[in-house]
């Protein structure tokens, strides 16, 4: 199924039964498919939402660079569509800043955040000197690529896209959330490390922080019977 967004076709996709929804917000760079084989573990009781971020599996790419709040936006076309009221929503990475932003403006009734991006990380003083030197470099003339290999294959719109999302950090978002939320957190997440799980749950006010030891940025499968177990506890007794 498709939505439209600013010309640009939106794809989703609905599995399983029941009363309640659970909306799958994937990360950067993911896809349906990043949480779609969740559903075989759900579906008899409840319905799953996924959809595809524009760029990624099966929608296409904006037209013209994105804020995050676009991205918030998409998902309530696709709710106001189907009819859904107050889902769970569970958002990975990237997927985790739109989450924040929804469970804000009152379109949620629980979430779960996986190694959720959105806060202000922590600098050292090794990112500061690598932003220093470039500017230094490209005030004297002298061009260099930066950026990870991820960011160098982006589009000129993505790459755009990209930087208002990570400049845009949602601290002030975050407070407003009043909604049951479960952190749910790699011990070794590099993407996003510990400090961010452990400063989300100070900021958000009905939350609970649960680490996984030895997991990374994808701890829902590094552990995942651990992270079914939990999300089915979680819904169920929230």
């Amino acid at each position: 199924m498709y939505i439209v967004y600013k010309k640009s076709k939106v794809y989703y996709n609905k599995q399983g039964s029941g009363n309640n929804t659970i909306v799958f917000l994937h990360g950067w760079g993911g896809s349906t498919k990043s949480f779609d084989f969740i559903c075989k573990d759900l579906k008899d009781e409840y319905k799953c939402l996924f959809i595809d971020f524009p760029a990624f599996g099966k929608s296409e790419e904006p037209k013209q660079p994105y804020q995050i709040f676009d991205y918030e936006k998409i998902v309530i076309k696709i709710l106001n569509k189907e009819r859904i009221n107050n889902p769970v929503l569970v958002g990975h990475s990237f997927g985790g800043r739109v989450a924040i932003l929804l469970a804000s403006d009152g379109y949620a009734s629980r979430m779960v955040l996986v190694d959720s991006a959105g806060l202000k990380p922590k600098r050292h003083l090794k990112y500061y000197l690598k932003v220093y030197s470039y500017k230094l470099l490209k005030k004297i003339g002298i061009r260099i690529k930066v950026g990870s290999k991820d960011y160098i294959k982006l589009s000129p719109i993505l790459k755009k896209t990209f930087i208002n999302i990570v400049n845009n950090y949602l601290e002030a978002y975050a407070k407003n959330i009043i909604i049951p939320t479960l952190i749910f957190w790699g011990e070794k997440d590099k993407e996003t490390p510990i400090n961010m799980a452990k400063k989300l749950k100070k900021t958000i006010k009905n939350s609970e922080l649960v680490i996984i030891k030895n997991a990374g940025h994808f701890s829902y499968l590094d552990d995942y019977n651990t992270f079914i177990h939990t999300l089915k506890y979680f819904i169920k007794n929230n």
